[in-house]
C-alpha cells in the first residue's frame, strides 16, 4: 500500500471555486444559454450541473464511502436533472454562486478529515466496480477539469460563431 497525500487534489478543488466564476463571469445571458447543437450543453447548464453534483454526488458519495461503505448511495441522474430542473432557464450568476457556496461547504468537511483517513476504503459500484475513497476524491477533482474543458470549448465556439467569416487559425488549432 502506498502513502497518499490528498492535499493537492483538495487544494485543486478549492482553487476551482475561484476559477469557475472567473471563467464564466463575463458571459452575457444569451451566450450563457447558447448551444452549438441540440446535443451539447450551454454554459449555464454545465454550471447548474456542477452545482447539483456538488450537492448530490461526489462529496455525498465520498462521505458515505468513508463513514459506511456498506450503505447504498443515493441515485443520481445528471442528464435527467438538466431537463427536469430546467438548467437552461437558470441564471448563470446564481448557479455559479450556488456552486461556489456548496464547494466551500464541502471543502470545509473534506479538509476536516483526520490525517489518517483510509483512502483505500472500498465500495463496489454497479457500473464502475471497485471504488476506493481515493478514487472518488480524484474523480471529483477531475470532474471539474472535464467541465472546464467543456466550457473552454464553448468560449472557442463563441469566437468562431462571432468572427463574421474571419478566421481564427492564427490563434492555433482547436483540438479535442
Amino acid at each position: 500500500m502506498t502513502t497518499f497525500d490528498p492535499t493537492p487534489l483538495i487544494d485543486r478543488l478549492g482553487a476551482f471555486a475561484d476559477t469557475l466564476p472567473a471563467v464564466v463571469g463575463g458571459l452575457s445571458p444569451a451566450d450563457a444559454r447558447w448551444r452549438p447543437d441540440d446535443k451539447s450543453w450551454a454554459v449555464v447548464e454545465i454550471v447548474a450541473h456542477l452545482a447539483d453534483e456538488e450537492e448530490l454526488d461526489f462529496p455525498v458519495r465520498l462521505r458515505l464511502l468513508l463513514e459506511d461503505p456498506t450503505q447504498d448511495w443515493p441515485p443520481i441522474d445528471p442528464e435527467g436533472w438538466a431537463i427536469e430542473r430546467g438548467y437552461l432557464t437558470r441564471d448563470l450568476i446564481a448557479e455559479t454562486d450556488r456552486f461556489v457556496r456548496n464547494r466551500r461547504e464541502r471543502l470545509a468537511w473534506v479538509r476536516s478529515l483526520p490525517h489518517d483517513t483510509d483512502w483505500h476504503t472500498t465500495k463496489t459500484h454497479p457500473a464502475f466496480g471497485s471504488m476506493r475513497a481515493g478514487d472518488m476524491l480524484a474523480a471529483w477533482c477531475d470532474h471539474d477539469a472535464l467541465h472546464l474543458r467543456q466550457i473552454a470549448k464553448r468560449l472557442h465556439q463563441f469566437t468562431v460563431r462571432d468572427a463574421g467569416g474571419f478566421e481564427t487559425g492564427y490563434a492555433g488549432e482547436w483540438t479535442a
